[in-house]
């Protein structure tokens, strides 16, 4: 993380691109930092400015706009907030926002406007976060978000896990995280240690957009966690210029699966302000969606699914059986 790019100029000279290419950065640059690793610019191609994997990291005028409907709160996180860094939305899990540092800042993300300086769970040692964990019978789940919570040293998160494995009602913990994607390094012996020594059941939902984004590193650095013993699954969004094609969209199904993942959702874009020209209407990702699930077998199609603030859970979006339409 430390010797990540975040300097625009230096990653178009990396890449082989021409500085014509800053017009707009700057100025997006200042509302949302570029940061990208090392190996995940490894995996762009030199010379090509709609690179899928440059499209997710590389800062646009267009952010600066302000269009009707986005927002700073996309689904609805402020208002779900219990204090202490959990937010509380769904029924029997609860979320830790662990930290606020990403190994990566992806454009489109929703919490690209949240106050992770007022709302961390760590920043009193997690007392506040596992009080309410303790008192609240009702949680099975605990989720680690952020931000990313493998941003955080391996001593930090394995205090935090034996605490969790203490409280009975706590039966799984989930961890939400892009590290083993873009930093696979980063699934070292050290992580390894604690995930696989806690009584909880472990799942990871990794965060995969493109094909591209996976090689022999990532497909390492996930086999090494399935052998610890979790369960992994991938959340991918569908993002315009990036993955908003059948085939592509089919080929990180397949991919995903041969590192030993489920693709488990394929996120409609959240309306966060600063992302409005990743977005792809609704009426198309049916159709993209259609297709996709004509070309793969039921396990490797993602749920289509959209975030709506204040709803219980997710709204899936899928195809009725009878007549082949979607349907809500």
């Amino acid at each position: 993380m430390a010797t990540a790019i975040t300097d625009p100029r230096e990653l178009l000279a990396m890449l082989d691109l021409p500085a014509s290419g800053l017009a707009g950065a700057a100025t997006a640059n200042g509302l949302f930092r570029l940061r990208v690793p090392r190996p995940f610019v490894a995996r762009m191609r030199r010379g090509d400015p709609a690179d899928p994997l440059l499209r997710q990291v590389w800062p646009l005028g267009a952010e600066g706009d302000e269009v009707p409907g986005y927002d700073l709160d996309a689904v609805g996180d402020l208002a779900s907030l219990r204090g202490d860094g959990i937010i509380h939305k769904y029924a029997g899990r609860a979320l830790l926002i662990a930290t606020g540092s990403c190994g990566v800042h992806c454009r489109y993300c929703f919490r690209r406007h949240f106050p992770y300086a007022d709302e961390n769970a760590a920043r009193q040692q997690w007392r506040g976060a596992l009080q309410q964990l303790r008192t609240d019978t009702s949680i099975r789940e605990v989720i680690l978000s952020g931000g990313d919570p493998l941003s955080l040293a391996d001593h930090k998160l394995a205090d935090l896990v034996r605490t969790l494995d203490r409280i009975p009602h706590i039966e799984r913990l989930r961890l939400h995280t892009r590290q083993p994607i873009v930093i696979p390094a980063r699934v070292d012996d050290a992580l390894l240690t604690w995930l696989g020594s806690t009584r909880l059941q472990t799942v990871v939902v990794v965060h995969v957009n493109h094909p591209q984004e996976l090689d022999a590193d990532t497909g390492l650095a996930l086999g090494r966690l399935k052998d610890a013993g979790a369960t992994l699954f991938n959340q991918a969004v569908l993002l315009a210029g990036v993955n908003d094609d059948p085939a592509v969209l089919a080929t990180l199904s397949e991919r995903l699966f041969a590192q030993g993942v489920i693709p488990y959702y394929l996120h409609l874009l959240d309306r966060v302000r600063g992302a409005a020209h990743f977005d792809v209407p609704r009426e198309r990702a049916q159709r993209l969606y259609r297709e996709l699930s004509a070309r793969l077998p039921g396990y490797l199609v993602p749920h289509l699914a959209l975030e709506e603030a204040g709803r219980a859970s997710k709204t899936i979006i899928g195809m009725d059986a009878t007549s082949g339409d979607i349907a809500t």
